[in-house]
């Protein structure tokens, strides 16, 4: 299965955003969609999520038609109910798609994602920024969708969690598409398989993360008018 964008066009009024991009993400690959802030990562997205209008195409290769559920999007900003501990919020998420082990899984993931007991049965109006990210990003986890969207996700974990959750993503990537937005070039080469550059509106691959010259090349991409 290929995700495969055609010709995306999207804009705000008059100002341009996505000027016909296209690319093929491939199943099996983490992928860092490198950009300036501003450069329109949020937007394209949200195009592939659905949640905004776009001219274009997005599809997958298999012909299939990209289902919500074939989707897990964590947000830069996590959204969490705030009313709810962590463990309770992740376990009714898990309850309510049918989880017979609910409260098993719960006790998994918690663990997996490094949350300590006393912190998952804190209210979640209490957590930090971190915190919230990182129980956002099990939900989505438990999810298992087919395309994962990562917003800039590990900018705000601190250095062990921002490593237990590059370990999860490897682990996850078999049989999935990961597609993470970044404006941090030692977190794209560190985790992801490539690199793809979103620069006036338009994608084009940076190459494999395997390649010595990616980052001067990446950097001189980026800085040329």
């Amino acid at each position: 299965m290929d995700l495969l964008l055609e010709e995306v066009v999207k804009a705000y009024g008059k100002k341009s955003v996505l000027e016909h991009a296209a690319y093929t993400f491939e199943e099996g690959k983490i992928y860092a969609l490198l950009g300036r802030n501003g450069a329109g990562k949020t937007t394209l997205f949200n195009c592939i999520n659905e949640d905004t209008d776009y001219e274009g195409n997005i599809v997958l290769s298999d012909g299939q038609k990209i289902m919500p559920d074939d989707i897990g999007y964590v947000l830069s900003e996590p959204v969490v109910p705030d009313f709810l501990t962590g463990r309770e919020f992740l376990q009714f998420f898990l309850e309510v798609h049918g989880h017979v082990n609910a409260e098993e899984e719960t006790d998994e993931i918690l663990s997996s994602i490094g949350l300590s007991t006393e912190d998952a049965n804190r209210l979640m109006k209490e957590y930090s920024h971190g915190m919230k990210n990182k129980i956002q990003m099990a939900v989505i986890f438990a999810m298992k969708p087919r395309i994962l969207l990562l917003d800039e996700p590990l900018t705000s974990l601190d250095i062990v969690a921002s490593e237990e959750m590059k370990d999860m993503l490897k682990g996850m990537k078999e049989g999935r598409i990961i597609i993470l937005s970044t404006h941090i070039l030692d977190l794209a080469e560190d985790l992801c398989d490539e690199i793809v550059l979103l620069k006036d509106g338009k994608l084009s691959a940076a190459g494999s993360t395997d390649d010595e010259a990616i980052r001067e090349k990446i950097l001189s991409a980026l800085v040329e008018n």
